[in-house]
């Protein structure tokens, strides 16, 4: 893949250094060049749809950009819609228009349809402005994108729901290798501009495209809980229910929670969506740790205690693909099944024995198409849930040890594996699951 398109870019210094320290955050670059992979094999267009909310505009502009040019720089280009809340709440004000929102819609006569215009198209053109400032290719796409129809004129006033998706100046734009800056202004085939909601413009555009990467970038950094905290991971599927009814949860980010549920609802499995803040995208596009909130549909979690129980082939398919090792020809055999935890679709999988009365995981494998998106996290949960002690060992370099460290209560160095427990009572408990790791005889072949 080419690292960029005609001739090399001058990036300005402030730029120069956040690209660093995007850089510095990806701690594999192994990562980065897996995901270099599966991106070249993709349409350019189907790369990834990333939502701007209007905070960030006015106030994180500069990191934006930054992660941005960086995309530019390593040959990928992004498709840009967004939104300009903040900015039409102020244009609103400026002209004595009074705000209301009902369901967490602006509600827009025609006397703020024109500030709607204004506004929106303004903060287009300085985001389009700021990159081309960076020399990043970029292009201005105010409208001819989203064909829409009136939600409900009476209820609403001037605002769409989109009926159609016409790519052809999207598809121009990265042809030219240039980033797609998508105002969220619809129109109907008659030429009525509508005002569009943001995260009504991006479901539509995703589920035209059905991209490998769906990033909604706000001030937030994430879905705050009733603390102020930033969720890690949302399992649609188990927690979708309760977040709604929670009454932490402001109406706007209602809304896009909603949406995002229904979103995925038409897309594969493995889809997710990712809310974090502009200086964190290339760790969320690049890496599978990511940052701030992970959406997903969910997938079930079924908890065995047989062999008879599970697919042995598809679980050994899933070991060997997500170590990289074959597993010897016996292992069901030699292995005496304590707990399985597999996901419905054998992405991932813990395998746990039961040595001298504790609990021991012997298995911790996630799929290359699960990694990135929560699945392994998710099953780790209800596995933690149903074993209140646990160890394991990790070879030295494993890519997870970082999430055990984080999960366990403490670790021991051993010549050729990591120890690692919690809800362990005693000394004793721990000096005997040590030894155990260090004479445990290993059940996938060491790489040639």
């Amino acid at each position: 893949m080419s690292a960029a398109h005609g001739s090399p870019q001058v990036l300005h210094a402030p730029m120069r250094q956040t690209i660093v320290r995007l850089l510095s955050n990806m701690e594999s670059g192994k990562e980065i060049r897996q995901y270099l992979q599966r991106f070249s094999r993709l349409d350019a267009k189907r790369f990834a749809v990333v939502k701007v909310g209007g905070a960030v505009l006015r106030d994180d502009l500069d990191a934006l950009t930054s992660s941005l040019a960086f995309l530019q720089q390593v040959g990928l280009t992004p498709i840009v819609v967004h939104g300009a809340g903040p900015q039409l709440d102020e244009g609103m004000k400026t002209a004595g228009i009074a705000k209301r929102t009902i369901d967490g819609l602006r509600v827009t006569g025609t006397d703020a349809l024109a500030i709607v215009r204004r506004v929106t198209q303004a903060e287009n053109l300085k985001l389009v402005e700021a990159l081309q400032r960076n020399d990043v290719r970029a292009t201005s796409i105010l409208s001819g994108v989203f064909e829409s129809a009136f939600l409900n004129r009476r209820k609403y006033g001037m605002v769409g729901r989109v009926s159609r998706v016409e790519l052809a100046s999207v598809e121009a734009s990265i042809n030219a290798g240039s980033i797609p800056v998508i105002a969220s202004l619809g129109e109907t085939p008659q030429g009525q501009i509508l005002n569009i909601n943001a995260d009504f413009a991006v479901n539509a555009m995703v589920r035209a495209l059905q991209p490998y990467k769906i990033v909604f970038l706000t001030e937030t950094g994430g879905l705050l809980d009733g603390n102020g905290r930033v969720i890690d991971s949302i399992n649609l599927s188990t927690d979708y229910a309760a977040l709604m009814r929670a009454p932490w949860l402001h109406s706007g980010m209602r809304l896009k929670l909603q949406q995002i549920s229904e979103l995925l609802d038409d897309l594969p499995l493995s889809s997710s969506v990712s809310i974090t803040r502009p200086a964190e995208l290339a760790r969320e596009l690049f890496t599978h740790r990511g940052s701030g909130t992970l959406v997903r549909r969910g997938e079930r979690v079924r908890r065995c205690t047989r062999w008879s129980q599970l697919d042995l082939q598809r679980v050994r398919a899933l070991i060997e693909s997500s170590f990289g090792r074959k597993l010897v020809a016996d292992y069901f055999e030699r292995t005496k099944l304590y707990r399985a935890y597999v996901s419905e679709n054998y992405r991932a999988a813990l395998i746990l024995t039961r040595e001298d009365g504790i609990a021991y995981l012997d298995k911790f494998a996630v799929g290359e198409d699960a990694q990135g998106e929560g699945l392994g996290r998710a099953a780790w949960q209800v596995m933690r849930a149903e074993n209140p002690s646990l160890f394991w060992r990790s070879r030295h370099g494993n890519g997870v040890n970082e999430f055990y460290v984080n999960e366990a209560d403490g670790c021991i160095r051993q010549p050729r594996w990591n120890v690692f427990w919690y809800g362990l009572d005693s000394f004793a408990q721990i000096e005997a699951c040590v030894e155990h790791c260090r004479e445990r005889p290993a059940t996938l072949a060491d790489r040639p």
